[in-house]
């Protein structure tokens, strides 16, 4: 069986998926609103049943190999490589808690080709999660749907060091862009209508960030405030967000992308008011904030914004057609060199 499972992209919401979590202990918090899309690159691979062991070849995306992976179906050996952390311990994770809720034997993985970046705010360790949740459900007939598989994906990555949050597995609902509601512990999920085509570059800026030092400021804004920045943190992640993101949602079932470009300006400029003050070592991000105003993209762009946790790590432009699309890469290519871009294309599906 051949699978492919792409990467995903928040458009809007970060950080609202863990924010709106915290309503658990704190109900006075707003929910959180995240609008996410699937990438049209991703992990692609030939799956198989195996009677005793736990079996991956992994490819990079210049299609060569790293060292494969092997193990018995084992829950304390499973266990063990989940918890060392790397890119072989999401497969391991998942697959201990297959085997902790299933009746099911080993698999066999040959990810034969990668064109999904790694480690660039675009969720490649929950789309192996989804992958390998997948591969299970599928070649052992267990009935299960999207929702179930992101459950077990989210399971399997957080037994592992990573600390993911609930939007990442997002990406098992395909290039389809959807919405996505945390309000406790429960989720709900819109899967949303696109008129017409809608056209992005997203770039990776090539520079370095910390996004365990961003997570962990934020996260001590919460669940209750103390001060004025810890409020305002709440606020931002709160209720202006949730309201720019359900502006998106509306923009986007519209086909409307200079609205969005115009929201995603907002949500920049709200970000750096109310989130630069609680870790200004990361999220001033000089590097994302002088690409966002480069003069030479502004004709072919509507707007721009941060990517995943912010800081220097990874932006996204609302372009406004498919050659403007192109000319964006090709001007940030060639005037920074350290600088990559990706095309993100989101096809209508009315």
């Amino acid at each position: 069986m051949k699978l492919f499972v792409p990467g995903r992209l928040c458009l809007f919401g970060e950080h609202s998926d863990w924010a709106g979590g915290y309503r658990r202990i704190n109900p006075q918090l707003d929910k959180g609103y995240t609008l996410i899309a699937g990438t049209n690159q991703g992990l692609y691979a030939e799956v198989k049943t195996h009677p005793t062991h736990l079996i991956l070849h992994a490819a990079l995306s210049d299609g060569s190999h790293q060292d494969s992976l092997e193990l018995p179906m084992e829950r304390e050996v499973l266990l063990a490589e989940a918890e060392k952390g790397g890119f072989f311990s999401y497969v391991a994770g998942v697959a201990y808690q297959f085997l902790n809720h299933f009746q099911v034997s080993g698999l066999e993985i040959d990810n034969y080709l990668t064109d999904l970046p790694i480690q660039k705010g675009l969720s490649s360790s929950a789309a192996i999660c989804v992958l390998v949740a997948r591969a299970f459900n599928n070649l052992y007939d267990l009935k299960m749907t999207v929702r179930g598989e992101m459950e077990y994906a989210y399971l399997g990555e957080v037994t592992t060091p990573s600390r993911c949050g609930r939007m990442d597995q997002a990406c098992a609902y395909g290039n389809r862009p959807i919405a996505m509601i945390f309000d406790g512990d429960r989720i709900d999920i819109i899967e949303l209508k696109v008129p017409q085509e809608l056209f992005l570059a997203i770039i990776d800026l090539g520079a370095s960030k910390n996004t365990q030092e961003i997570l962990s400021q934020l996260n001590h804004c919460y669940p209750f405030a103390t001060n004025e920045v810890n409020r305002n943190v709440q606020n931002y992640l709160g209720s202006i967000s949730s309201k720019i993101t359900q502006e998106a949602v509306g923009a986007i079932q519209q086909g409307d992308a200079q609205q969005l470009g115009a929201l995603m300006n907002q949500a920049q400029a709200e970000f750096d008011r109310y989130l630069i003050p609680v870790c200004p070592s990361q999220l001033k991000a000089p590097v994302l904030h002088h690409l966002l105003n480069y003069e030479r993209i502004q004709p072919y762009i509507w707007g721009g914004k941060g990517v995943g946790s912010q800081g220097d790590g990874t932006a996204q432009f609302m372009v406004k057609d498919k050659t403007s699309q192109q000319k964006v890469i090709e001007i940030i290519e060639r005037d920074f060199p350290q600088m990559q871009g990706l095309k993100l294309t989101i096809h209508a599906n009315k």
